[in-house]
């Protein structure tokens, strides 16, 4: 089967394309995340040392795998551009170059996870007990690195040919084997010793290995893959350089996100732990709702590309058109229900009656910065398709750390502390100040950055129609 044949371009069709493509990646989302919450639940019915543990070195290791995987995904607009153009054997070999890629990218995420140390000392004191626990589930997790970010290679290749059930359905056959394996790993079950949360480590390596191994069996028995003569090859630095030029300022985009959100509970843990709940609480809502733009971004990416590579500039503008009204409407209708729902969905979050009141008031702001980020990211998304990724990270460096979070403190908890009160007071009344001024500084400076990117995109289909 070859790279789609051009039909009358229409945005109903392109419509119904994208949402076709954009549901297998978003329950696949779901489904990784799902990881992390058997992680956390098997945890807390352990040891307070393994829970505290657990917490810690997840932060530690997903801020070093989601930046290297940012890289990886610079495969998309590549492969998915070599689609296009029906370049069937140059699919094949730009996987082959993701894999070394993803190999070297392995050894390096490696050597940072053995020095926690390092990632711990804004944590202040850490019991030594947990202090090792923290030591073997990072071990344990880089044992995990190669075969999850190969594996991310497999999603990229199955993203950008429009074959993004694969990478899906085994995400969900993965879900029941990771609650099994820690379950015996971490309760010491079947004659092995109790491991705690090094067990839960170990029990993802497993996993990650499983998955791999799943994922290749695929590429090597389906004869939709088998067209594009798979296989590593020998690492070309000439691929490795497009693939760095494209990748690394992407993974840094994925970072910037991860560090902001970060560093946005340290500064509002300043303000009790009330706060942080709700904090914690806006966080983990504004995380769900932005696995439906971000599926949606990534298959209008893929779509995108793959029309690039046809050199077919309308099905380019009405795939990026399409991934716009989609993400546009869906954040719409987001935000509606968070409005219509709130007292329900805080009730599923916590029964406190403190972190319930504050979390409330908070709440009044997560509609206006879900429609904001819904905007910039598919924004951003569709960009990468144009191989275009140094803007985007120039302006979420700009949005999240300038506006976000060196605004949102310097407004919130510096020297101009209280300024923006009346605003505060219009939008979240009662809200505690430092928090809710840094939500209101992240959301403006999502807003900026949706808008500019929306330009910079409009200046690309400019160029590309010129030339």
């Amino acid at each position: 089967m070859n790279a789609p044949t051009a039909l009358p371009p229409t945005l109903k069709r392109y419509l119904k394309e994208t949402v076709r493509q954009a549901w297998p990646v978003l329950i696949s989302a779901w489904a990784s995340m799902a990881f992390a919450v058997i992680d956390t639940t098997m945890a807390g019915h352990t040891s307070a040392a393994d829970l505290q543990a657990m917490s810690l070195a997840v932060s530690i290791y997903l801020t070093i795998f989601i930046g290297l995987m940012g890289v990886i995904h610079a495969l998309i607009p590549i492969i998915g551009q070599h689609f296009g153009a029906g370049r069937l054997e140059a699919v094949g070999q730009a996987w082959g170059q993701g894999v070394w890629l993803a190999l070297g990218l392995s050894a390096a995420g490696a050597i940072t996870l053995l020095f926690p140390e390092a990632w711990l000392e804004f944590s202040g004191n850490i019991n030594p007990e947990v202090m090792t626990k923290i030591r073997y589930y990072l071990y344990a997790l880089i044992l995990a690195m190669p075969a999850a970010l190969i594996f991310r290679t497999i999603y990229c290749l199955g993203t950008a040919v429009s074959r993004p059930k694969v990478v899906m359905t085994i995400n969900l056959v993965s879900i029941p084997v990771k609650a099994l394996l820690n379950w015996a790993f971490m309760f010491g079950k079947f004659g092995l010793p109790a491991m705690g949360a090094a067990g839960a480590g170990l029990s993802t390596a497993a996993v990650s290995w499983l998955m791999l191994a799943m994922g290749l069996w695929v590429l090597r028995n389906d004869g939709f893959f088998r067209q594009f003569r798979l296989r590593p090859g020998r690492p070309r630095w000439s691929a490795q350089k497009e693939l760095l030029r494209l990748g690394l300022p992407m993974g840094g985009s994925y970072l910037v996100e991860v560090c902001a959100f970060t560093f946005m509970a340290l500064m509002v843990a300043r303000e009790g732990m009330f706060v942080s709940g709700s904090h914690q609480i806006m966080a983990n809502l504004a995380a769900l709702c932005y696995m439906m733009p971000m599926a949606i971004g990534i298959a209008s990416a893929s779509l995108t590309s793959q029309a690039i590579g046809a050199r077919d500039p309308a099905r380019a503008m009405l795939t990026g058109r399409a991934g716009f009204v989609l993400a546009l409407s869906g954040a719409l209708l987001t935000s509606a229900l968070l409005v219509s729902f709130k007292p329900l969905i805080l009730a599923l979050y916590t029964t406190d009656p403190d972190v319930t009141r504050l979390a409330t008031q908070l709440l009044f702001i997560l509609p206006i910065f879900h429609l904001f980020d819904a905007m910039q990211c598919i924004n951003t998304y569709v960009l990468r398709a144009w191989k275009v990724a140094v803007m985007p990270l120039v302006m979420q460096v700009v949005a999240l750390t300038g506006i976000g979070l060196i605004g949102g403190w310097y407004l919130g908890f510096g020297p101009a502390a209280g300024a923006l009160q009346p605003i505060i007071n219009a939008i979240m009344p009662n809200a505690p100040t430092g928090a809710a001024t840094l939500w209101l500084t992240a959301a403006l400076g999502l807003g900026l950055s949706a808008l500019l990117l929306r330009l910079w995109y409009w200046r690309t289909l400019k160029r590309y129609v010129q030339h």
